[in-house]
């Protein structure tokens, strides 16, 4: 017995503790549990064998990178060669564009201002100048990522990227991330920190087609790297890190605020690195870069569809080979690539011939500012394979850098009620007092009606266009119509969590969006090419539509796969096909009825479709299909200077009844343009519908009813409704409706700007509301 027991056990009485007695083995035949507990477990997990195995695994570790070290040379420098023209062409093989110039030119690092190379080593790599070239923790969660399929992540040193920028390649594999290492650390050893950082800079891709910081510096801001602020460099340095996000020329308001916060960044760890005096720093503003000079061969139209060609393959690539935007964007330009587009020559061309014709021919900015505002986009696609078959970017991508086709900035105002409908029947939705809203399921139209939850106003009420009261009016009457009150109300009785998630599955990127009520008024930001692909996965029953232009994209040593733009079932054939029945109602019946219905171009086409207007004209939405071909066009305001939103109104020579400038609205200039471009290149189709509802078929006898009405209908709801309408059409409607009985003749004079009635004569085919301030 030790000491220290004996003190314990004279402790407890003065007697000396009992020896601990060993357990005896168990004999033969002894049951199981006898047998001591965990013991072979202790004897295979010992601490010397865990501890010999750690060693050994370290041992091997260090051999096996010393094998590697001493068998990895340092490569020749390969950028250079890499620089190849890309080819484009039409879904047809025939070449439309031929892209490649390589603006690259190398500069002595000592013709760059010392603040301005400090910012490349604050946005980058800020233990640059003591590092010995790698990051260990960052390359091994690099390799763990990689082998884990995670794709790219950061933490690359300046050393690092140069390596990969100049002597490997952007592959995101375990082998190219060791040899990397290995490199990196020759390197490192070879060559001077000054010779490094000249290395990345003049090697690593800025956006525009620039290679370099010399290029660059022309491009962003048309003078040399010698002469650069430290401010301008400070962008330069924070566009590394996404060059096509981070240009200002065409950044979305989320990439603008991104690019000032990584222009913040910069300035703030070369504060702290002592590389600039904080007082300086506060006086430092924005560097608002020069609009682009353009590269040859994407001047004019075309060169907006090479700039969404560029965009889904670096998409896809990042996807495939987990690698990043920065590191995706310099594997596409001028690489060698001959990319073949899904656009179709005839139908591109006639979309063009139909913008110029029903809009820019009109056009006359030294007679009208507010013609040099007006700005078109459309994207169209083929349901059935997901293809784009025609884009209208702009007049041309070197005098306006924003993608109109792309461009997520304005509001698709009513061409958004379709998906809340599409939500409602999706989820079984019923109104306040459980009825299930359907085609026939009657709200209140009054105007600025509150919206109502279990009992409770929300606080939100909308004005209909120009303020009318329509009464008790079925789901098909007020889509027809654009009643907003309507959709309003539905939204909530569908829950707005539900409509955005609706709106998500068919093709909406909903990130960052509220469910808001005000959304149901179409408030948020989308582009011709998400309006297309919602349209289009409703055109296609619900199978979802990813719209996508290209159809190959080949290299000499590979061809990248292409996901097929037609995915899955997202919501049920029957809520889609009623969806596209009831927009049927919206072209025959509704705003859309004067240019697109009675077009004369239309020789039997079936059209679903709606229109669209935001607030104060800012905006003008058709979005429409046949059953081949679904085209969203958008009109939008955006003064010429400024880039800010303004209102289209009076564009083109407008007039008002009252001779004031008229309204450009959903059905005017953009229905015009989908009808010109559509009827020329489609022939007759009918849908094939899987529903029982909508101004497609015939509509069920009994409407339902949601909440009581402003007023309660004296009789069917086949009649007009008894509230007396607040405005008298200025034309005897002069043909009966085209709609069913059992829906309100849309002849009722409720109509605003592009709200026709059924027949009516309207004083200008531009302006159907005849001037009158609405929203659809």
């Amino acid at each position: 017995m030790g000491r220290a027991e004996e003190r314990r056990a004279r402790q407890r009485g003065g007697h000396r503790a009992a020896p601990r007695r060993r357990r005896s083995a168990p004999t033969a035949g002894a049951p199981a549990g006898d047998r001591p507990p965990k013991g072979r477990i202790r004897r295979l997990f010992t601490w010397k064998k865990i501890l010999g195995t750690f060693l050994g695994l370290c041992l091997l570790g260090i051999g096996g990178f010393i094998v590697l070290y001493m068998m990895v040379d340092i490569p020749e420098g390969n950028a250079a060669a890499k620089q190849q023209s890309n080819i484009y062409k039409y879904s047809d093989g025939t070449i439309m564009a031929r892209v490649g110039k390589t603006n690259r030119e190398s500069v002595d690092l000592a013709n760059v201002p010392k603040d301005v190379q400090h910012t490349f080593v604050a946005a980058e790599n800020k233990t640059f100048y003591t590092d010995s070239g790698i990051d260990l923790r960052g390359l091994a969660r690099g390799l763990y990522n990689t082998a884990m399929g995670r794709g790219a992540q950061g933490g690359s040193t300046i050393t690092q990227q140069y390596v990969k920028n100049y002597y490997l390649n952007q592959n995101q594999t375990v082998s190219r991330k060791l040899k990397e290492m290995v490199i990196s650390l020759k390197v490192d050893q070879k060559l001077t920190k000054d010779q490094i950082l000249a290395g990345y800079i003049n090697t690593s891709y800025y956006g525009r087609n620039a290679y370099g910081i010399q290029a660059a510096a022309q491009a962003y801001y048309h003078t040399d790297a010698q002469k650069l602020t430290v401010q301008q460099g400070a962008y330069l340095a924070a566009l590394l890190q996404a060059p096509s996000q981070y240009d200002w020329a065409v950044a979305t308001p989320t990439g603008k605020k991104l690019v000032q916060a990584r222009w913040n960044y910069v300035l703030d760890n070369m504060v702290k690195q002592h590389w600039l005096d904080p007082a300086k720093r506060q006086a430092l503003q924005f560097p608002y870069p020069k609009d682009p000079k353009g590269t040859p061969g994407q001047e004019g139209r075309k060169g907006y569809l090479i700039d969404l060609a560029n965009q889904q393959l670096e998409q896809q690539l990042m996807k495939q080979e987990n690698i990043s935007r920065s590191q995706a964007e310099a594997e596409v330009v001028d690489r060698g690539w001959t990319i073949t587009l899904n656009i179709d020559r005839k139908k591109q061309a006639k979309l063009e011939q139909a913008v110029k014709s029903q809009l820019t021919g009109k056009l006359d900015a030294k007679k009208r500012k507010v013609d040099s505002a007006v700005q078109a986009g459309a994207v169209s696609v083929d349901p059935k394979t997901g293809r784009i078959v025609a884009l209208y970017g702009g007049e041309d991508l070197f005098k306006h850098w924003t993608n109109n086709a792309t461009r997520r900035d304005y509001q698709p105002a009513s061409t958004f009620k379709p998906v809340i409908l599409a939500s409602a029947l999706e989820n079984n939705a019923t109104t306040q007092d459980g009825k299930p809203i359907n085609a026939n399921t009657i709200y209140d139209g009054t105007s600025g009606r509150q919206v109502v939850d279990h009992g409770s106003k929300v606080g939100f009420g909308p004005p209909n266009e120009d303020d009318h009261d329509y009464g008790p009016i079925t789901v098909q009457q007020a889509m027809n119509n654009s009643v907003n009150s309507v959709f309003a109300q539905m939204g909530m009785d569908v829950g707005m969590g539900k409509v955005m998630s609706t709106a998500n599955q068919l093709g909406m990127d909903t990130t960052g969006m509220q469910p808001v009520p005000a959304q149901t008024l179409g408030s948020m930001g989308a582009s011709p090419l998400e309006m297309a692909g919602i349209y289009a996965t409703l055109a296609n029953h619900g199978n979802k539509v990813t719209p996508s232009i290209l159809k190959s994209a080949e290299q000499s040593t590979r061809t990248v796969q292409l996901p097929s733009p037609i995915g899955g079932q997202v919501i049920s054939r029957t809520a889609a096909d009623t969806v596209t029945s009831v927009l049927t109602g919206v072209v025959d019946d509704g705003t859309a009825k004067l240019n697109v219905a009675d077009n004369p171009l239309r020789n039997g086409q079936q059209v679903a479709g709606k229109t669209g207007t935001s607030d104060e004209d800012k905006s003008a939405w058709f979005t429409g299909y046949t059953p081949d071909l679904v085209t969203s066009v958008g009109l939008f305001g955006e003064d010429a200077k400024s880039r800010a939103h303004v209102s289209l109104t009076g564009a083109g020579g407008l007039l008002s009844p009252t001779g004031g400038p008229g309204r450009v609205n959903g059905g005017g200039y953009s229905a015009q343009i989908w009808a010109a471009y559509t009827f020329g290149v489609t022939d007759q189709a009918k849908f094939d519908l899987d529903t029982t509802q909508g101004a497609a078929v015939q509509p069920t006898d009994t409407p339902t009813y949601s909440q009581t009405p402003s007023q309660t209908p004296s009789h069917t709801p086949t009649q007009t409704p008894t509230q007396t309408p607040t405005q008298t059409p200025s034309h005897t409607p002069t043909q009966t409706p085209t709609q069913t009985p059992t829906q309100t003749p849309t002849q009722t004079p409720t109509q605003t700007p592009t709200q026709t009635p059924t027949g009516q004569i309207t004083q200008n085919p531009l302006d159907p509301g005849n001037g009158r301030n609405v929203r659809q």
